[in-house]
């Protein structure tokens, strides 16, 4: 690594190296008909049947009007769909379809060809490494932007 490399800032480099991940796996995904995000939002889902719109959109990092959007386009190819909730019938139960059960098992395994080529320049104990500090790092940034949001909440209009 460069000394100018070393000198970018985390933000632009962890935006980069995203970019490049997404793009790989957009690549990979490509005839499937469906975006890493939606990938991410269906792999979800899939995991857990039943979720509503909001656990889905922590689970994916993503924010309210992005997971819409997302649920929507899934919904439209027919690898979801959405029931009513029982409690509260403003929410919606959102479950994977047997088409979208079998992208998923079909396309995991591409999601881990992305995982395999990382690790084809660094070492597992990198890896994990990576992993810990990643989490650390969100993590962090979490708990300040928690703390900012309370105190904007506090202030006067």
């Amino acid at each position: 690594m460069t000394t100018e490399e070393r000198s970018l800032p985390i933000g632009f480099l962890m935006g980069m190296t995203y970019r490049k991940l997404s793009a790989l796996f957009q690549h990979r995904l490509s005839s499937y008909g469906i975006t890493p995000e939606q990938w991410s939002a269906l792999y979800q889902i899939d995991r857990a049947q039943g979720l509503i719109q909001k656990e889905i959109a922590e689970r994916t990092g993503k924010d309210k009007p992005s997971t819409t959007r997302i649920l929507d386009h899934l919904e439209k190819k027919g690898l979801i769909y959405k029931k009513a909730g029982e409690r509260d019938r403003r929410s919606f139960l959102v479950f994977s379809t047997e088409l979208g059960q079998s992208v998923i098992r079909e396309t995991t395994p591409i999601e881990d060809s992305v995982t395999a080529e990382v690790m084809q320049c660094i070492s597992e104990d990198e890896y994990g490494m990576m992993t810990g500090l990643l989490q650390r790092i969100r993590q962090h940034i979490e708990s300040k932007l928690a703390g900012a949001d309370a105190q904007d909440e506090g202030l006067p209009d």
